[in-house]
């Protein structure tokens, strides 16, 4: 479960990365990212982007699962310099880190296609 409310529409981003649980958009015009993540559009600069993956890949999925002596049912990712937290469950923390690495992976495709183009121009 997030927190928060959709506030934006998604009329004016490129989407980046989508996957069933939700999807990656960059705004151009805003120079930022907006990640649709269960029902809640939440907008990031890079420097927070980053934060949250590192926050999200920082989770131990396997000693929260096998961990019998607390609930493993909600985990708390909070990302400094951000307004916002997530309470999420084992699958969502899951579904999110899948999201985020295939955002991060078009990221990377873009510049690999933007560093061959160049060199071919130049």
């Amino acid at each position: 479960m997030m927190t928060g409310v959709k506030t934006k529409t998604t009329e004016k981003f490129t989407e980046v990365f989508g996957s069933k649980a939700g999807t990656v958009y960059q705004s151009d015009r805003e120079g930022c990212w907006y990640i649709d993540f269960a029902g809640k559009l939440v907008k990031f600069d890079y420097r927070t982007l980053l934060l949250l993956k590192k926050s999200i890949y920082r989770v131990d999925i396997e000693q929260l699962i096998l961990d019998n002596g607390k609930s493993p049912e909600i985990e708390m990712v909070f990302i400094c310099a951000c307004n916002h937290c997530y309470f999420l469950s084992i699958l969502q923390i899951i579904a999110l880190k899948e999201l985020l690495e295939g955002a991060f992976a078009m990221f990377e495709l873009n510049q690999i296609l933007h560093d061959r183009l160049h060199r071919m121009v130049v």
